[in-house]
Order: structure tokens, then C-alpha cells, then sequence
């Protein structure tokens, strides 16, 4: 359920340019509507936040808050065959109602782009999913 009315929540998109089902999120008061606080505003927001992050505590950190906030949640997995660049991860938000079809691009690109700035995370990330036998 969403807060009161004075929150904003994002704009519909165009019709046919998207399959969020936004109207049925606000029809449906059982519903999760929080991902519809992410607005256009405050998703530019988080790419740039997520862009400047230096450290693996700290996506961690913002995985926890785009779950416990939005109820996204973010997938950073390595591929089982070698990560030889950032592409070898994969990089996606679990689809569900209200996340829009350029949000489910936009924050795995961000990412990719803060994983390609800083080679740590990227090892981080490896060490946690024990693929570079360390532990």
C-alpha cells in the first residue's frame, strides 16, 4: 500500500511502451506499490548514486535499501563458466509488478558502469560467490 497522497508516484508511461501494470498496483490496495515511489526524478537519483559507489560494503549496502525500500531486488551473479569482464556477470532486477521496463535497463547498466570503474568490487563480488577459491 502506498503512503498518503502527498508522496509522489512515478508517471504512467506511454501506453504499449511498457508492461509494468502500474493501474494495477494502485487498484489493488493488497498490493506492494512501493516501487511506484521511484519516480523518473528520483530514479536519475539512484543511477548516479549507484555509479559512485566505491565499495562492495556499499552496493551491498544499496541492494539492502532498493529491497527494503522499493522492494526491488537487485541480482549480481557471476557466470558459472569465468567472468573474464563485466560482462560475464549477470546483472538484473527480479521483474516484478510497477518496475518499469526502463528501470529494469537502467540500474543493471549503472551497475555495469560501476563495476567497470572500480576492478575491487569485481573481485569482492567473485570472492563472495567463491569463485576465486578462497575460502
Amino acid at each position: 500500500m502506498l503512503p498518503p497522497n502527498s508522496v509522489p508516484i512515478r508517471e504512467a508511461c506511454p501506453p504499449g511502451a511498457c508492461t509494468c501494470h502500474r493501474e494495477e498496483l494502485l487498484n489493488n490496495p493488497a498490493s506492494d506499490a512501493r516501487i511506484l515511489l521511484l519516480t523518473k526524478q528520483e530514479e536519475k537519483k539512484l543511477i548516479a548514486r549507484i555509479e559512485s559507489i566505491s565499495s562492495y560494503a556499499e552496493l551491498k549496502r544499496i541492494e539492502e535499501r532498493l529491497e527494503s525500500q522499493l522492494g526491488i531486488i537487485l541480482e549480481i551473479i557471476p557466470s558459472a563458466r569465468g567472468v573474464r569482464t563485466v560482462r560475464g556477470f549477470g546483472i538484473q532486477l527480479v521483474s516484478g509488478p510497477g518496475l518499469c521496463r526502463k528501470t529494469r535497463q537502467s540500474i543493471p547498466a549503472a551497475v555495469r558502469r560501476c563495476l567497470d570503474s572500480h576492478p575491487d568490487i569485481v573481485y569482492a563480488i567473485l570472492n563472495a560467490h567463491d569463485l576465486l577459491g578462497a575460502g
